[in-house]
């Protein structure tokens, strides 16, 4: 595994496609112009914005040279964008180097001319952040490819769930405002380029050295034990983890990749010295991403914030007694 030379990473090109998720008014679709405000700041390089069908299209065309793509990550109410994510694990050469944070507000519309309203549509992941308001009407949700796909396309019986951009983009009137179940919900986008400039171009976007990579690992050696020596190695060389998930690997019944964010780079010692320990044990390993590392609040996990069932020693006495049967 070898370090990243230190001399200045590359000039990237003046201009460059950007590709999102399409159609326009999508979050993705804003991530992008957030993403080419940066680039034209950070990197003195404008961009042709370019939507595409789905996430799939987007990570293909970064393969094959086409130019750089805005891929939705994690999102803090529903988690990791999982096909996402699968999608970059089996990219043969695409990783980030930039993360956009997005905040999600969701508005509700209808066209002018509706009908008697039946359905609501929105990408899953917009139906799953609206339970809240799809309960309340009654309507029956229908999952779309994105969010503005479902206001683009909205039928005369329908409500679409979209940013608040798209009212205006597609001629819909606003039939509610904030729909959505948790104010405060977030989305960090990825920024994707071929994996040969990746690393080069975060270095611009991090002089100073602050990164965060996302890194999947699969144990190829199975057993008591594996994942927590794994765990152990990035505890022992002082790593911080921000986050931790497996994957399946599809059609093998107990095999899985690993995915964790860590603030470091993989050029830098203490992350280089683990991945390199890991490679000489006969583990797989793949960088997914390294970006300028983006803010992790840290605040204390109230009793309020916890799921009502579960076991812990809560400040009502009898607490324990009571959280201690849902143990078994």
């Amino acid at each position: 595994m070898s370090r990243v030379p230190s001399e200045a990473p590359a000039t990237p090109p003046d201009r460059i496609p950007l590709h999102f998720l399409g159609p326009e008014g999508t979050f993705t679709h804003q991530a992008a112009l957030e993403a080419a405000n940066l680039m034209a700041t950070r990197l003195g390089c404008q961009t042709d914005l370019k939507p595409c069908t789905d996430a799939a299209a987007i990570v293909e065309a970064v393969e094959e040279g086409r130019g750089w793509g805005v891929l939705a990550w994690e999102n803090n109410v529903e988690g990791h964008v999982v096909p996402n994510m699968d999608a970059l694990i089996d990219a043969q050469s695409v990783a980030g180097f930039g993360m956009v944070r997005l905040p999600i507000v969701f508005d509700a519309f209808v066209r002018s001319d509706h009908a008697p309203l039946r359905q609501v549509g929105a990408h899953p992941h917009g139906l799953a952040q609206c339970k809240g308001f799809i309960k309340e009407t009654g309507l029956n949700p229908v999952p779309t490819n994105s969010n503005a796909a479902a206001c683009r396309d909205l039928g005369p019986d329908q409500v679409a769930l979209g940013p608040r951009i798209c009212g205006s983009l597609y001629g819909l009137e606003t039939y509610r405002r904030e729909v959505q179940d948790y104010q405060g919900a977030r989305t960090d986008f990825l920024v994707l380029a071929p994996r040969d400039q990746a690393a080069g171009l975060a270095r611009r976007l991090a002089p100073g050295g602050d990164f965060e990579s996302i890194v999947t690992f699969i144990p190829l050696n199975t057993g008591p034990g594996v994942l927590a020596n794994l765990l152990d190695r990035l505890r022992d060389a002082g790593l911080n983890m921000t986050s931790f998930m497996s994957r399946p690997i599809k059609g093998h019944d107990g095999t899985y990749s690993f995915v964790a964010s860590i603030d470091a780079a993989p050029w830098q010692k203490g992350l280089h010295q683990v991945l390199a320990d890991l490679l000489e044990r006969g583990d797989w390993l793949k960088t997914l991403a390294v970006h300028p590392r983006t803010p992790h609040p840290a605040p204390p996990i109230r009793e309020w914030m916890l799921p009502r069932a579960g076991a812990f020693r809560g400040e009502d006495p009898d607490s324990e007694t009571i959280s201690k049967e849902l143990l078994w």
